[in-house]
């Protein structure tokens, strides 16, 4: 599926994100004060069922989330929101190890403008321009700031198993063909070659040397097969430390364009006259 309808699709499900959290439960979570009373809340509300370390992890993060908004007095629709805003943005992070951290800014702004601006049935004014732009503030520091240590632990490590592979290379040591005589030689001269052969004696130089007929191909397809494997393995080194050289700096052009689009994309508020 595109990533665009995937988001698009995404909205529209989540107009009324406060259902992820009831009006009900809202107010039990207002009235606890000790963290973790909090957490033991949370974690039934919003049906956290990892182990740990990744359970502890995620609860701190709506712990953080709802003293955060009690700081901002926020209303329990709007910290419903928030929680239900902070949660999409993170399943979007963990669905797959890759890098799609352009993603989750895109999903992170369109949430939030989907919870600014009335348009319904997609949109709902439910933060003020101020509001949104403290949410964003908040969520950038906490969550998207470090959403690869959170990619880290919530999703599969990937590892490349690279495994080689050799073909058998023919024997060089097989015996040659009997070539037979010519036609127009007639039955009398193969009984008269088989009758030499025969007449002459196998002395301990020949067998010595049919020995050695025999080992020398194994001796040198040995060393034919391990020339072959070291030029292969070098050649692999090589192209291994190539891409690694090539991932790095990609990598870090990559970073350093998200830097750069987060400083330019935070939002600017006049100042109040």
């Amino acid at each position: 599926m595109d990533p665009k309808t995937k988001v698009t699709q995404a909205l529209k499900a989540k107009v009324m994100l406060w259902t992820d959290v009831s009006y009900h439960d809202m107010e039990e979570i207002g009235k606890i004060q000790s963290i973790p009373d909090l957490e033991s809340a949370l974690c039934r509300v919003l049906e956290v069922q990892l182990s740990e370390p990744k359970r502890e992890v995620l609860l701190e993060m709506y712990v953080q989330t709802v003293l955060f908004c009690r700081e901002c007095n926020f209303t329990n629709e709007q910290t419903s929101a928030v929680l239900s805003i902070l949660k999409s943005i993170h399943e979007v992070n963990i669905e797959t190890p890759l890098n799609n951290t352009e993603q989750c800014f895109k999903y992170c702004k369109e949430l939030l403008l989907c919870h600014s601006v009335r348009r319904p049935p997609f949109s709902i004014n439910l933060f003020s321009s101020e509001e949104v732009g403290c949410i964003y503030k908040y969520i950038n520091n906490s969550y998207l700031r470090h959403h690869k240590l959170y990619k880290y632990i919530f999703t599969p490590e990937v590892k490349l198993d690279l495994t080689l592979t050799y073909s058998k290379t023919p024997d060089q040591d097989e015996p040659m063909e009997v070539l037979s005589a010519p036609e127009h030689e007639g039955p009398d001269v193969e009984n008269v070659l088989e009758k030499e052969t025969e007449a002459e004696p196998k002395t301990d130089s020949s067998s010595q040397t049919q020995e050695a007929s025999i080992e020398d191909p194994e001796g040198a397809t040995v060393g034919l097969n391990l020339e072959l494997k070291a030029v292969i393995e070098k050649e692999v080194r090589e192209q291994m430390v190539l891409v690694s050289g090539q991932l790095d700096r990609r990598l870090k052009d990559i970073a350093e364009q998200h830097s750069n689009a987060r400083d330019s994309s935070m939002p600017k508020h006049k100042a109040k006259k």
